[in-house]
């Protein structure tokens, strides 16, 4: 796990919000305090989305929805004169990206051992913070995918302009 601080806020938000950079990843959660809290549980509701839906949108197997599909909502809670005092977003690899990062790592976990694979993000006290994190179905001792991860986050952040500190 990496702990690091975002320290352009405004251009990190518009790479959020404006621009397809989150996209990819499925959002588990967003929690947005303003004048009010909102959460949104990005969890898929079952029987919504018919099969041919689930097919057509590539959510088959998927348990969260693409951040795409999400984050008109966030951005209209976000949006306004005044900053949010607190906001919180819990992103994770889809199965398909999971299952790609693993062969590209060469790790030796299968997609079955592994619950997710996160970025969290969370702004308060006006500091804005990304966290990493794995979750597991399997009790191992091994570090190596954590620390393959955190260096594939810290990656994405160079490769997309984004400013950080390590905490």
């Amino acid at each position: 796990m990496i702990a690091l601080e975002l320290t352009d806020i405004k251009d990190f938000m518009n790479k959020l919000l404006r621009s397809e950079t989150f996209d990819h990843f499925h959002l588990q959660e967003a929690v947005i305090t303003s004048g009010a809290t909102y959460t949104i549980n990005g969890q898929i509701t079952k029987g919504f989305f018919s099969e041919e839906e689930l097919t057509e949108l590539h959510l088959e197997g998927c348990r969260f929805m693409p951040f795409s599909m999400l984050k008109t909502n966030c951005f209209d809670l976000i949006k306004g004169k005044k900053t949010p005092s607190a906001f919180r977003f819990v992103f994770l690899l889809s199965p398909e990206n999971m299952e790609k990062t693993l062969n590209a790592v060469g790790s030796s976990y299968k997609p079955s051992d592994v619950t997710g694979m996160y970025i969290n993000l969370k702004y308060q006290n006006q500091l804005l913070s990304l966290t990493t994190g794995i979750a597991y179905n399997i009790f191992s001792t091994d570090k190596t995918l954590e620390n393959d991860w955190d260096k594939m986050v810290v990656k994405f952040l160079k490769q997309h302009e984004i400013a950080y500190e390590e905490i």
